[in-house]
This record gives C-alpha cells, structure tokens and sequence, in this order.
C-alpha cells in the first residue's frame, strides 16, 4: 500500500494474484445459479464450515440481516450481546428488515452469561414476543476470541429450548487461528454463521451465510428480496476462493504483528495498551490525557499513516497483510515523537 492503514482490516487491497483471478473468472448469471465460481465458493465455504450449503451475500452486515430475516418470524425476538456487531453497528437494521425486537444483554468481551440468557428466554404468554433465536459473536468486535467451551453451553441451552443460534463470524478464521481449531469447530455449535471475505482476507467485497440446506434455501429467497440476487458476479467471488483458499493460512502472521506493535505501543511513556484484548489482529490502546486524539490523526495522515481518532476514549490499531513489522516500527516511532513533544 502507498500509505499504512491501521483503521481496520477492511482497508485491504486485492492481492495480485486476486486481480489475475477475477480478471480470468468464468462467469455465469447467479440468480439462475449459473456462475460456476461463485457455485465453487459456496462449495468451499460450505465444507470449511462443515455445514450442508452456503450463499454469497454482499457483506457482513448483509449477510447477519439476511440470517434474522431467514430465521425470525416478524415480530419475534432476538438474544445477543449488547456490544455486538448486529446491536452497535448495523444501523438498527434488525427492526427494519426482519421486523424483529432484540432483546440486548450486557456482554462486553462478547461472553454472554447463560444463566442471562435463559433468563431471557420467553414463556408462552400472550404479551411477550416469542424468542426466535440467540445470537453469537466471534471473534469478537472487542479484539478478544469466545472459547469453544462457552459456546457448546449455549448450544446445549438453546437445543433445550428449541432455538436456532446464528454466529456472526465475521473475523471468524481469526477466531479459528487464535484457538487452533478448524472454522468447522467453531461453527459445529451453531446453526448458522456468517463471515467475511474482505475483513483480513484482502478480498475486496463479499461475505458468506453457511447452514442447513433447508435454511440457505430460504435464505436464497430473502437474499432476492433484500436486492441481493446479483448477476456475474464469479468475478469478486473469484477473489473469494483466494481468500479461503490461501488468505486463511496466513492469518497467524496478522496477530503476531498485532502482538509486536502492543509492545512498540506499551513502550511510549503515557500509552495504555490493554493486554486482556490482544487475541487476533487488534490493539486497542488509550492515549496520554493530554494528546489530542483528532489532532494526532491528523498529523499521522500527513506522514503517511491513517488511523481512526479515539471512540470512548479508546484507539484502535488492526493489523492486516499489508501491515509489515517496518511499518509498525515507523509508526511507532511517529508516535513516539508526537507525544514527546506535545
């Protein structure tokens, strides 16, 4: 990249071997299931998952609305954390799309209580929207990874109650890398997931819904009427295949520079870097009381380097594959230098 990106790992550009590959896709019209690469992608993600199908939705966003509107009967209600992705970062699109209520529960580092969340569960009563479904969040938007543990307990407590659980797995081969498990085995307690191809993977547009062939079926249907049914579109999915088939392999190397740049950070005198969050590809850190976080971003864009100012007094840095340790080190050293003499 020309400048460093630190933002997120959305910032990506396709590799080259992406545009050699998007540029050479075979293509055919989807909504007839005729675009044999974005067939092959689905495949792929169906067996990397370990679910019976999978669909090729515009975005993660797009494709955790398509899962409620799939699962929810209108009117119903949703569990999930209240820090979650689907909550914070969706535009309200829950009450919009599938006409559902969510039912948010205080969850910060994405661990919902289960005991919370049977609490939560409602009875046959008249005034009360019926729960349709529990959602779950990994890896987590805070940086940090939800053991398998945890998640086998809610999936234990949902089949008692006969509910559906839908992971929003947006980073979840980070999630996978981090615990050293398959992504099937983190999706084998869940019903449905999705995750992204442009978040880490470098692929630049498109996200995957996996699960039961029944419900990818309907999903399919509901993607139509969300004006998701796209045409010849085997030429982003083709980028999509290189993002499972070799972007996942190398997602280690992310969260070990993730790792290398909390040490550069915790370095700088008056820099806090929290330690408890620092399970894949994320640095949150604080900033001395007497930084200007605005100002700092603006001085670092004019070096090169683009980061997002302090939100509730916390920065984030994400490493992705174009981060190297050489442009940690610079920005570090930016850093470092604008501190001191601010």
């Amino acid at each position: 990249m020309k400048y460093i990106d630190l933002r997120s790992d959305t910032v990506t550009w396709p590799t080259d071997a992406m545009r050699a590959a998007m540029a050479e896709a075979p293509v055919g019209d989807d909504v007839y299931g005729d675009d044999p690469t974005v067939n092959e992608l689905e495949r792929l993600a169906a067996e990397m998952t370990g679910k019976e199908a999978a669909i090729f939705v515009p975005s993660g966003t797009f494709g955790n609305q398509l899962s409620l509107f799939t699962w929810c009967p209108r009117g119903t209600e949703v569990i999930l954390g209240e820090q979650c992705h689907i909550i914070q970062h969706e535009a309200g699109a829950a009450s919009v799309i599938a006409g559902v209520q969510t039912r948010p529960i205080f969850a910060p580092d994405g661990i919902i209580p289960v005991e919370e969340i049977e609490a939560r569960i409602r009875g046959n009563d008249i005034h009360y929207p019926s729960t349709s479904l529990i959602c779950l969040e990994n890896a987590h938007s805070s940086g940090r990874v939800i053991p398998l543990n945890y998640m086998k307990e809610v999936s234990v407590l949902a089949r008692k109650h006969d509910l559906p659980i839908h992971l929003d797995g947006a980073r979840l081969f980070n999630a996978a890398t981090a615990l050293g498990v398959s992504a099937a085995d983190i999706a084998d307690n869940v019903d449905s997931v999705m995750f992204c191809l442009s978040k880490g993977l470098c692929a630049p547009v498109g996200s995957m819904v996996a699960g039961p062939r029944s419900f990818i079926e309907r999903a399919r249907r509901k993607r139509k009427i969300m004006g998701g049914g796209m045409r010849q579109v085997g030429v982003l999915a083709a980028a999509g295949l290189i993002a499972l088939k070799e972007m996942t392999k190398r997602l280690g190397e992310d969260h070990a520079n993730a790792r290398y740049l909390a040490g550069k950070l915790a370095a700088i005198p008056g820099i806090e870097v929290d330690t408890t969050a620092l399970d894949i590809d994320m640095v949150f850190f604080k900033l001395p009381a007497h930084i200007d976080g605005a100002a700092l971003a603006t001085f670092m864009r004019s070096k090169d380097v683009v980061m997002s100012p302090p939100e509730l007094g916390m920065c984030r840095f994400v490493t992705h594959y174009w981060i190297d340790k050489a442009a940690i080190d610079k920005v570090a050293g930016l850093l470092a230098d604008y501190i001191a003499r601010a």
